[in-house]
């Protein structure tokens, strides 16, 4: 009989694709997850394994590169936001088909954030779609969903690793994803050409949006950068300290962690080495467990 997963996974944009490599891990190790909860992209890559999509949605991840990325992005004018976040969305639901969070599977949660009301907001019924729409909707980057009384935003400025909000199941092994983790970077080394060819394109174009609202002066591009780079920061270290304090609340039996310098928040392009990120992490935890386990058991 396999052991039964009950997976929480993280949100911190590109980062979030390591997920896909635990998940596959887990798979390959005959682990079966039962039950995910997500916050922002862990509520993405966790909604598309419940639909039963991962293995397409890894395929079309490789295909892009960094101008294919920029042409999803969506640039808005709205005070409210950067990106409106619906041409991804949209892209997805072409090969992604939408279901009833009810009618999935495994048992699904995503977590977002009502900064009306001021509360937390889990959706456990209802689209998938709007479920990851409002829970990945980033503060000042993506444009948040109104409803009817309210107006949701990213669930990791509030729970960025959801643990409480996770169905759990008798004997079955609570595993807690965090990709913004406090730890080197562990990935195989990479030659300096190949650092200089990783660049991001989208800060360059997200200067040259700045510059067109002239919110900066032309000749101060290294400012208009450390604008949106300090939002960044800003929000990463509210939902680390957030998320820290979730994990001691609520301690997973196996914590898999990501650096949350391995990637930029847009670097979606370097699918292929966060998805190999995802999956050594998640071999060393495991094997970590394992080793723990046994010496446990020969103490008694």
């Amino acid at each position: 009989m396999k052991q039964k997963v009950s997976l929480v996974l993280s949100g911190g944009g590109a980062r979030g694709i390591a997920h896909i490599g635990v998940i596959e891990e887990l798979e390959k190790q005959g682990f079966e997850i039962s039950s995910i909860a997500g916050t922002s992209m862990g509520a993405l890559v966790g909604g598309v394994y419940a639909l039963g999509k991962m293995e397409e949605y890894k395929e079309w991840l490789y295909t892009l590169d960094k101008f294919k990325v920029f042409n999803l992005v969506d640039f808005t004018l709205s005070s409210q936001g950067l990106i409106k976040g619906d041409k991804v969305l949209n892209k997805m639901k072409e090969f992604i088909p939408d279901a009833k969070i009810e009618e999935l599977s495994i048992h699904y949660a995503a977590v977002a954030a009502d900064i009306m009301n001021k509360k937390e907001v889990v959706f456990r019924k209802g689209s998938v779609f709007e479920a990851i729409r409002a829970s990945m909707a980033i503060p000042t980057v993506f444009t948040p969903v109104k409803t009817k009384n309210g107006l949701l935003v990213d669930g990791g400025i509030i729970n960025n690793i959801p643990l409480n909000h996770v169905k759990r199941e008798k004997d079955d092994l609570l595993i807690a994803v965090n990709v913004n983790a406090d730890v080197p970077v562990d990935k195989p080394a990479v030659s300096k050409k190949e650092e200089k060819n990783n660049r991001s394109v989208y800060q360059e174009k997200i200067r040259e949006f700045y510059q067109q609202l002239h919110l900066s002066s032309s000749d101060n591009k290294e400012e208009k950068l450390g604008y949106f780079d300090l939002i960044n920061k800003t929000i990463a270290m509210m939902t680390y300290h957030i998320g820290q304090a979730n994990l001691k609340n609520h301690p997973p039996d196996i914590l898999m962690e990501i650096s949350h310098e391995a990637c930029s928040t847009f670097d979606f392009y370097r699918a292929k080495e966060l998805v190999s990120m995802g999956r050594h992490a998640a071999q060393k935890s495991l094997k970590k467990y394992e080793g723990e386990t046994i010496g446990s058991q020969a103490e008694h």
